[in-house]
């Protein structure tokens, strides 16, 4: 009977150790990236679009180099850099292309950032954990996905380039 209760113990503290053991080797990031050479075309377009807009500011429901949202940022690219046409608003946006766990370049990054359809966030993946957005404060700009804030608002990512 003793030599039983050890033994149920022992197995017990090993599942246990097991479970600690794979538990500490997940990453705290849910995101990881596929970053390789087959996506140096798209990696061009995204630095040739962040050239044309670096210095624009946020502006809700803009679509200019005067000021642009995000939503309108990521279809204005998706129209003129690739002749693909996805929707103007960012909640449709996210219900259209195919979800993905690892990034390539031209992958589209959400975030729930506030409340409503406003609170949506949307930028274009670019490469080594980078993605270009526009910033409400900064404009047009590179930030990365490591980011606490963004890990902490990031909801998924979706697919509209083979």
């Amino acid at each position: 009977m003793l030599r039983e209760n050890w033994n149920n113990k022992l197995k017990i503290s090993i599942i246990v150790l097991v479970i600690l053991l794979f538990s500490g080797c997940r990453s705290q990031s849910s995101i990881q990236y596929a970053d390789d050479n087959s996506d140096l075309l798209i990696v061009k377009k995204i630095e040739q679009q962040y050239q044309t807009w670096y210095k624009t500011p946020y502006h809700y429901g803009g679509n200019s180099l005067n000021g642009i949202d995000c939503s309108a940022f990521v279809h204005n690219f998706y129209r003129q850099k690739l002749n693909i046409f996805l929707p103007r608003v960012t909640t449709e946006q996210l219900k259209s292309g195919k979800p993905v766990s690892e990034l390539k370049a031209g992958d589209l990054v959400f975030f729930k950032t506030g409340k409503g359809e406003k609170g949506m966030h949307v930028g274009i993946y670019y490469k080594d954990g980078n993605f270009l957005h526009v910033s409400t404060s900064q404009g047009v700009k590179f930030s990365n996905l490591n980011e606490k804030y963004w890990q902490q608002h990031y909801v998924q990512a979706k697919r509209f380039v083979n």
